[in-house]
């Protein structure tokens, strides 16, 4: 997005993304702006708002056609049928998904503002001038295997979280035989070596046991430590800065080796034991609050789709 000196349009339009990876998302404009052509208008004046909710309802991702460059044209839009009713149906349906619009608009900004109290506090409170310790003094690294095929659930770190493998990719793409596996437990500390300069590394406070690739790093924590609080820190900008000076450039771009010793020399501000409890009570209830926020955003989504397919049948 730019700037222009004079604006194309002033009035409330649709508008379309014509080309490339975002081509058949729309937005409506309602402040005048310069448009490029690169983007399709959608100008019909008064039909403006329902013909934007009738294509979010229609999906104009069906017509968008080339792998190379995505593209949708203004001839594909042409050729849509717009099924209406009478003006004050039209309105009403309008003035509904306008409603729910503002209230997820409302949402998004609650979410959003819990997020930045929580990474205000990571950044300031955990990173008080408290005693530095190493994560070697944290961390006990753990080697314990399966013995058995499919002894427990398969897990996959990612940079996201920590999730069952078949729901992050719909599938189990783990070996057939997953003898020799890691085993995870509740309260574990799993990361990649290849990825956790880029975040993969997870505190374990959802799945009583699992089993994770060979090739990851498991790691219970020293009792004396808050375990959430230790969680807490470990994705903040900071330890993922110590992360890449930690690891080295491998084969690929992506992939990096990890230096463990170098890992576990990294020092981290650690209050005593009764601080860490608050911090972490403190911490968990806004983060609580926050999934239970974007919960609200989820549910409210569903509910804009439900009524997108029930009002345009």
């Amino acid at each position: 997005m730019g700037r222009t000196n004079s604006a194309s349009y002033k009035e409330n339009i649709v508008l379309v993304a014509r080309v490339g990876a975002n081509a058949g998302q729309m937005q409506i404009g309602n402040a005048p702006c310069g448009v490029t052509d690169n983007t399709l208008v959608i100008d019909a004046k008064e039909w403006n708002y329902y013909i934007y909710y009738f294509l979010q309802h229609y999906n104009l991702n069906r017509l968008v056609f080339g792998s190379g460059q995505p593209l949708i044209t203004g001839g594909m839009l042409k050729r849509i049928k717009v099924r209406y009713g009478c003006k004050a149906e039209r309105n009403n349906i309008t003035r509904l998904l306008c409603l729910i619009d503002e209230r997820i608009a409302t949402q998004n900004k609650i979410i959003e503002k819990l997020e930045s109290l929580i990474k205000g506090i990571y950044s300031s409170i955990l990173w008080k001038d408290y005693r530095l310790v190493s994560l070697s003094e944290i961390f006990i690294e753990r080697n314990e295997r399966t013995t058995t095929n499919n002894q427990y659930q398969v897990l996959s770190s990612t940079a996201k979280g920590l999730y069952r493998q078949s729901d992050y990719f719909d599938k189990e793409v783990a070996s057939a035989n997953n003898v020799g596996y890691k085993v995870l437990r509740l309260g574990d500390i799993v990361l990649s070596p290849q990825n956790l300069w880029l975040g993969n590394i997870n505190y374990n406070d959802a799945f009583k046991i699992g089993i994770v690739s060979p090739s990851y790093k498991v790691f219970s924590i020293r009792e004396g430590y808050n375990p959430y609080y230790v969680s807490c820190f470990l994705k903040t900008p900071k330890a993922l800065y110590e992360y890449a000076n930690a690891s080295e450039q491998g084969a690929s771009v992506v992939r990096r080796n990890l230096d463990v010793n170098a890992f576990m020399a990294i020092c981290f501000p650690m209050p005593n034991r009764i601080m860490q409890d608050r911090i972490s009570e403190r911490v968990r209830a806004i983060n609580m609050k926050l999934d239970i926020e974007k919960q609200v955003f989820e549910k409210l989504n569903i509910e804009k789709q439900y009524l997108l397919r029930q009002l345009f049948i």
